[in-house]
């Protein structure tokens, strides 16, 4: 199946055929990136930032904090192969939902937890799964769960990132992630 062309980035609004949408944040999103990209069913990745209400953001304005964005990762995928529900796993496998406004060594509001749902279903996955996976914390999961709205994809550079470092984006590889800026 292979991975579209996003030379240009053109930002995913909807999904093609029987494919779905998904997006998730989780920190600096070249790493969220990767780890999904390498999953089969995967069909297309794209970096970019949401949640906020700047409607022409860069990279420098969205760092700035003062857009409310997030940094974050819209999947286009195929529900035939993997599930909503093994995404969501995935989601909070890649990060500590428990940070706040961090992930490890990046700070400010665009690294926040987020799941932003495009529709009920997901909604109704998302919440019941953060339920589940609170069990696993003392402290409370900080992870919002709210409506996708505008998509804003990120700037060309940022697009498959650490895949044009070096790093496998490959189907089932499981080579360690190695983020860096």
């Amino acid at each position: 199946m292979g991975t579209k062309d996003l030379s240009t980035p053109l930002v995913l609004e909807k999904a093609q055929g029987s494919s779905q949408l998904a997006t998730f944040a989780a920190g600096c999103f070249w790493s969220v990136e990767l780890v999904f990209q390498r999953k089969e069913g995967i069909l297309q990745t794209q970096v970019g930032y949401t949640g906020g209400h700047d409607n022409k953001p860069s990279y420098e304005v969205v760092c700035s904090g003062t857009t409310g964005h997030a940094e974050a990762v819209r999947l286009e995928y195929d529900p035939k192969t993997i599930s909503y529900n093994d995404l969501l796993t995935i989601f909070w496998n890649k990060h500590n939902p428990t940070q706040g406004n961090r992930q490890g060594g990046d700070i400010g509001t665009q690294y926040r937890s987020a799941i932003f749902y495009h529709d009920e279903e997901q909604r109704n996955l998302a919440e019941a799964s953060k339920t589940e996976r609170q069990k696993n914390y003392d402290v409370p999961i900080t992870t919002e769960i709210v409506p996708a709205g505008p998509f804003y994809a990120a700037e060309q550079y940022h697009q498959g990132y650490l895949e044009k470092g070096g790093q496998c984006a490959a189907k089932g590889c499981s080579d360690n992630i190695r983020c860096y800026g």
